[in-house]
C-alpha cells in the first residue's frame, strides 16, 4: 500500500491544515502539524494538551469513520483560544463514553473532553468538523503570520 505524501498549508490568518490518510501513522503527523503552529505562535504551553486532542481525534476519525483520508487542522481564530479540527466523510457524531476501568478503548472522547475547554461536531452534507478549543492564557502574546514551508 502506498501513502500519499502530505503537506501542511496555511490556510488563514493564522491556521494550518493537512490532508492525511486515515491510518493509525496520521497520528504522528497530526501531532507535529499542531506542535509545529502552537510554537510558531508562542504557545509552546498548548502542546502537551494540543497533541494529546489531536491523537484522539485522528483516531477516533480512524477506528469509527470508514474514510480513506480526513482532513486535520489547526487555527486561531480569535486571541484566546486555538481550534483543533479532524474533519472527515463521515456523518456519525462521536460520543463520550465512561468505559469500565479494565477496558482498553473508548476513553478518547472522554479525555477530549476533560482536556478541552470545548468541543463539538458539526455535521454537514458531505460529512463532519469534529473539533476542539484549547484556552490561550496570555492572549496578548504575539500571534506570528503562518508559515507554509512547514513539512
Amino acid at each position: 500500500m502506498t501513502t500519499p505524501t502530505t503537506r501542511s498549508t496555511a490556510i488563514g490568518a493564522p491556521a494550518y491544515s493537512e490532508t492525511l490518510p486515515c491510518e493509525d501513522a496520521s497520528a504522528r503527523r497530526a501531532r507535529l502539524l499542531v506542535g509545529a503552529a502552537l510554537n510558531a505562535w508562542g504557545l509552546g504551553d498548548l502542546i502537551d494538551a494540543g497533541t494529546l486532542i489531536v491523537s484522539e481525534l485522528v483516531a477516533n476519525a480512524v477506528q469509527h469513520s470508514g474514510c480513506p483520508t480526513m482532513r486535520v487542522s489547526i487555527s486561531r481564530g480569535s486571541d484566546d483560544r486555538v481550534r483543533i479540527t479532524v474533519s472527515d466523510n463521515s456523518r456519525a457524531a462521536p460520543v463520550v463514553r465512561k468505559p469500565s476501568s479494565d477496558a482498553e478503548a473508548g476513553r478518547g472522547m472522554l479525555l477530549i473532553d476533560a482536556h478541552a475547554y470545548r468541543w463539538n461536531t458539526d455535521v454537514c452534507r458531505w460529512g463532519k468538523h469534529v473539533w476542539a478549543e484549547l484556552l490561550v492564557e496570555n492572549p496578548d502574546q504575539h500571534v506570528a503570520p503562518p508559515d507554509s514551508a512547514h513539512t
